[in-house]
Parts: structure tokens; sequence; C-alpha cells
């Protein structure tokens, strides 16, 4: 499918993150974490490290990965020297250190434990200092090209199609985990490579629970169902969360979907381009206040979407981000009461100068 769709501008990702290095003058970077060296270099294989200097790009690997990096890198265009080695990995990072000239080297915090900076202190890189980065490549990929948007979108569609194909199966009254591998099923029957993550059907008393894992609970008449899921693409993700009631509701589970229906709107309408991320929260988070079901309202309203599922920007009180013409959020506020069930609705939205376009399009309809 990747074939079909809209190149990446990978190649240019690391004059932009060399650009980034300078302005914080860091001459050299060791990327270790897997997501940014794909996104860095095109490669998808499950190890490799890429340092990352003024005049040159390393990319090491071992045995099994040699053919598929060079035919990855040399389609993705990423212009680097490529090294395959199964023991001596350190002594080539190493050199090419050295070689660069820098006496710094930055490390990524957030995927390198002690126990491993100890390591490369103590014997990849003596006598250099180590600096601690945090968010650096993240930084570029909030920013989606149209390549990616492309592959969140087809993405999106995917988990569309599907849930329509397999919604009207909750009138049969299937078990969660049953229910879930059908809807699984179907995203990688109508071409998804995976599923985005472990799917969440949540019925009835389930439904409070906002992460429950499916169970061989029945769905029955009076339930309010929260599906949660997402389909993967070349690598990127899309997310999606919609509540489906099945039979009847009751007085308090029709307040609390219109309730949330109305908090999800409002987050939508409150995204654009310069817009601070906690403010989407505070418009979704108004309008559950003002139901009186603040405290019911258990997480934050979103979070970015792409080659990771959860991703920088975050979308919560404590967000200190500002959202920015093409990046990606979702909108996903929720209201949890044991005694009733719960009800999440969710979007994946690219963010525009002038407000958002959602890329997930399934109605938002409570009925089966």
């Amino acid at each position: 499918m990747s074939a079909e769709l809209t190149p990446m501008d990978i190649a240019g990702r690391t004059d932009r993150l060399r650009t980034l290095m300078a302005d914080k003058q860091l001459p050299s970077l060791l990327v270790t974490n897997l997501t940014n060296i794909r996104y860095l270099t095109g490669f998808t294989g499950s190890a490799a490290l890429l340092l990352v200097t003024a005049d040159e790009l390393l990319f090491v690997t071992d045995g099994r990965y040699g053919q598929q990096a060079s035919e990855q890198l040399g389609a993705a265009g990423t212009t680097a020297r490529i090294e395959v080695e199964n023991l001596k990995q350190r002594e080539i990072v190493a050199d090419g250190f050295r070689g660069s000239g820098a006496a710094t080297i930055a490390l990524e915090a957030d995927s390198v434990t002690w126990a491993a900076q100890r390591t490369y202190a103590d014997t990849w890189f003596p006598g250099a200092e180590l600096v601690p980065t945090t968010g650096l490549v993240a930084e570029l990929r909030v920013v989606k090209d149209d390549g990616e948007v492309e592959r969140l979108r087809t993405a999106a569609a995917i988990a569309d199609a599907a849930l329509a194909e397999v919604r009207p199966r909750l009138l049969d009254r299937p078990t969660e985990v049953e229910f879930g591998r059908e809807l699984d099923t179907a995203m990688r029957r109508l071409g998804a490579d995976d599923v985005s993550f472990e799917t969440i059907v949540a019925s009835g008393p389930n439904g409070a629970l906002p992460h429950h894992r499916p169970s061989d609970r029945t769905v029955v008449d009076g339930d309010l169902v929260v599906i949660d899921f997402g389909a993967l693409v070349d690598g990127y993700h899309s997310d999606m969360t919609r509540t489906v009631a099945v039979g009847e509701l009751t007085e308090t589970q029709q307040r609390m979907y219109d309730v949330v229906l109305a908090s999800q709107a409002a987050g939508v309408a409150a995204v654009s381009s310069g817009v601070a991320a906690k403010d989407v929260d505070t418009a979704c988070r108004a309008v559950i206040d003002a139901a009186d079901w603040g405290q019911a309202f258990l997480h934050g309203t979103g979070h970015g979407v792409g080659l990771d599922i959860h991703e920088d920007p975050r979308v919560g009180q404590s967000s200190t981000a500002t959202l920015v013409d093409r990046c990606v959020v979702t909108v996903e506020p929720g209201v949890y009461l044991p005694e009733h069930g719960g009800v999440r609705i969710e979007d994946t939205v690219v963010v525009t100068p002038d407000g958002c376009q959602p890329i997930t399009l399934t109605p938002k309809l409570a009925a089966v």
C-alpha cells in the first residue's frame, strides 16, 4: 500500500534536525529511539543506532538488517554511511564521534536508561561531555508533511469502514472479545497493516473504565458500548472512539451521551493553529463541568498521533504546548459513571490556520 501513497519527505528531516541541534548548540546526537530512527531514515527494523553530526549521518545495525537498511534508506533518499556489524558497534559509533571533532554528544533522555548512560560515558565516549535531550526529534515530528497526513487519513478511513461493517453485530449481542476480534479482522481485511493498539470494547458497567480490556461479558439491552480503536498504515496510526447504545437508554445515559457529544464538539471547535493545547481541554471540560460531571471526566482531552499512537503535543490542563499548523491531535472527552456506564467520543483532527479538519468521519450516532 505504501507504494501507492504520497511519498514523505524523509530525506529533508536530517537537515531540519541539524538546524535544531545548531540552535541548541549540540554538535552531535546519538539517536536510540527506534521510532525516531524510522522518522529520520525510513528504516523499520528492530535494531539500529543513528549518530548525527554536522557533516555525517552514521547508521549502524546488525547482520539481520544489512540489506533492509540499504534498501529502505535508499528508497527514502537518506544520505548516510551504513555500517552492518554484530560485535563492534561501539567502536564504529565511537570512531564516528571522534571523527566529527565534537567534544559533546547528546543522548535521548527519554529512551536511555541510567545503566546505558553510564556505559556510554565510561566505554563509548570516555572524556566526552554527555548532554541529555528531551523531545528533540519529537519536536520535528509534531508537524506532518503531506505524505504523513495521507497515511493518517488512509488509516482513519479503514477504521471508519471497519466499524460501519461490524457495528450491526452489536444487535446479535456478542461478547466484548468477539466484537473486538471482528473489528480487528475487518481493519486488516480492508488494508490495515495491523491495529494501532489493543481495541477497547467496554459495555455496560465496564464502560466506566476508560482503558477496559475486552472481556467475556455479553452485550445486553440497555448497554452503552465504548469502542476505542485504530488502524495502522505504513507506520502511522488512526485513533477513534464511538459510544453506541444497544436498546433503550435511561434518562441519565441519554444525558451523558448528549453532554459528551456537546463537549467533544466544543473541543473540536476550539482547535486551531496558535491555540494553547490546554485551552482545548478547557473547552471540553467546561461543558462537562456545567453538567456537574467534572469529577467523572477522568483523563486529559487528547494527544498527538503519528508514528506513535500517543505523541506530542499533549492536550490537557498541564500541557504547555501550542497547536501548530499540520499537527494532528485527538479530541476525546468522556464521562464515566459506574452505575450507568461510560461515554467517550473521539475524533482525530489535522490542525489548520483557521480551525481543523477531522479525519475520523464515522457519524456520532448513539443507536446501533
